[in-house]
Formats: C-alpha cells, structure tokens, sequence
C-alpha cells in the first residue's frame, strides 16, 4: 500500500490550520442500526476527532439510518448530494453503493465494506483509484471465514450440521457465505442455508432449521444482525449454540467471534475522512482491510446455550464476557 509523502502530510496539516474556522458537515448513512455498525459509527467520530475535526466545534454529522430499506438508503444518498454535504461515510456495502450511484463529486468514505471490488466501490485490490473517480477511499471488514468456522467446530465439535441465515442481496453476505460454503467441505461438515430479505424473518428462519442443525454461525449480513436478538433467544430457547464473525455480537448474546472490534473499523475510517476534510485527495489515501482480530468469548452465553468449553480454548479468549 502507498504510503503518504512527507510533503503531501504537510499540505494537508496546512489545509487544517487555513481551514480551523470553517464548520464542516459530514452525512453519515448505514444501511441498518446494530451493534457492529454502531460501533463503527462511534469509532468514525473518535476518528474524526483524532485528526482535529470535533462535533460541536469545527464539524456537524448528520447521521441517517436506511433501516435495512435499500430504496430509503438511495433516497438517504441522494439528499446529501442535493445538500452539498463536505463529506459522506457510508456505512456497509448498500449505503456506498447508493452512495455512488447518486451521483455528484462529494468525496466518500466507507467502512463496514466486505468487497469493495466485486461491489464495484474500487477497481483494483489495494488500489488507490477507484471506479468513480477518484473520490472515495475506505476500509473493509473481510473476515478470516475458514478460520473462524474451523476454530468454531473445534470449540463445539459434537456439531456436524451447522446453520445460517442471510441476505441473498447483499454481496457481503454472499461473499461470506461461499466461504463458508468452502469451509465446510474442507471441514466435513453440512452447512444449512436460510435466505431472508427482512430483519422481521430471523426468528421464522431459524425455526425453520429446527432439529436439523446443532449450531449457528451468522455472517456479517446486514439484515440478520439486526434483529440478532430474535436468533439469539431462539438459540437459548433450543440450546442451539449462535457463533459470530464480530465481537460486538458475542458481546450481544453469541457464544465466540474471533472477529474485529467495529469500533476500530469506524476509527480507521475516520482518520481517513479527517484527511480529505483536511485537503488530500480522497485517491491518495489508500484503501484497504482492518487486519486487527480478536477472540472473545461470552461465558454467560455459552451457559445458556449449551456449550461447555474447555480451559484450553478458555485460555486461548483475548477477552471474557459475562
């Protein structure tokens, strides 16, 4: 990845000094409201403010949730290009997509974005230029699937059927999903796949597995986050063990997730977005994954749900929750 020249850090340091009394205005859209992302939305601004830019003072964000609603996340985009908002971060792989698709020259910044490529956000892994036209730059959250599974079969070995539950139309989701797809084959094991297009069908889908899977493992689907809680007192009600891909979900009710914090995903993609409001090129900051992972366990979980774990894999947590 490119690193900044030292020259290009000083324009933009002078940028910030010329530029302290002017407010600007940030709009901020994701495509749902849960823990992932809202972690990510409240690491956005400490990112923000880490680069000089503080709610209150020198910036406004104002903040919009799709509400899973694709045609609102459009309607979300095309309102700050009519506004002329300085800046747009979207959060998920939908909200920047209709970010781009509403047109305009407002730069972008994303997070919470599996693949930038296949959705079309940039056009090259690890470029610095993108499809648009060089006014976005991000961070993605891919994470390590055949990893997380294989670590997840060891911690609950008796499960030979696993299940899982998405958006078919979120490339994020279907990304994750072939690779869990992929895992499974490697691992020997069956994986059953329920598609949703509302958060209000979490619960029907999970029922629908019923006797058929003995654990859950959700992606970073959107939809299904959303309404977390309704798999999660399906998974307590039937000792079903849930498993996630981020630690905000484990902290929400899931067993494990070596996963990432979204909070340090929204940080990173805010002190990008501090240096376009700064003045650099949105094209010369490079784009690219959190790498930063963590293994957390929810003890009080893992009760509720019917696992016993082992102090070797106790032993292995960066973190234990209640």
């Amino acid at each position: 990845m490119r690193v900044l020249p030292f020259a290009l850090l000083l324009v933009a340091a002078g940028h910030a000094t010329v530029q302290a009394a002017r407010v600007f205005t940030v709009g901020e859209t994701k495509i749902a409201s849960h823990a992932a992302l809202d972690a990510d939305q409240k690491g956005f601004e400490a990112g923000l403010a880490a680069t000089g830019f503080n709610v209150g003072e020198n910036l406004i964000i104002l903040r919009h949730d799709a509400r899973g609603s694709r045609e609102r996340a459009f309607d979300i985009a095309r309102e700050f290009v009519a506004s002329k908002v300085d800046l747009i971060h979207t959060i998920s792989t939908p909200s920047t997509v209709a970010a781009i698709k509403a047109g305009g020259s407002i730069p972008i910044v994303f997070s919470s974005v599996t693949d930038p490529v296949s959705a079309g956000i940039v056009d090259s892994p690890g470029g610095f230029r993108t499809v648009t036209g060089n006014r976005i730059t991000g961070v993605s959250d891919l994470w390590p699937v055949a990893f997380q599974m294989q670590l997840y079969q060891t911690m609950y070995p008796s499960a030979t059927v696993w299940g899982t539950i998405y958006n078919a139309s979120e490339p994020n989701s279907v990304l994750h999903v072939q690779k869990m797809r992929e895992a499974a084959r490697t691992l020997d094991i069956t994986l059953l796949e329920v598609t949703i297009t509302d958060s209000s069908q979490v619960a029907a889908a999970a029922r629908s597995l019923l006797g058929q899977v003995q654990a859950f493992m959700v992606t970073s689907d959107n939809i299904t986050v959303d309404n977390l809680a309704a798999l999660i007192a399906f998974c307590e009600t039937h000792s079903v063990p849930l498993f996630a891909g981020d630690i905000d979900s484990v902290r929400a009710g899931a067993v494990a997730a070596y996963g990432m914090d979204y909070f340090l995903v929204g940080y990173a993609a805010g002190r990008k977005a501090g240096l376009v409001l700064q003045g650099v090129e949105p094209g010369d900051i490079p784009w690219g994954p959190l790498a930063k992972f963590s293994f957390v366990i929810n003890l009080g979980a893992a009760k509720r749900q019917g696992v016993t774990l082992s102090p070797a894999i106790l032993s292995m947590a960066d973190a234990i929750v209640e």
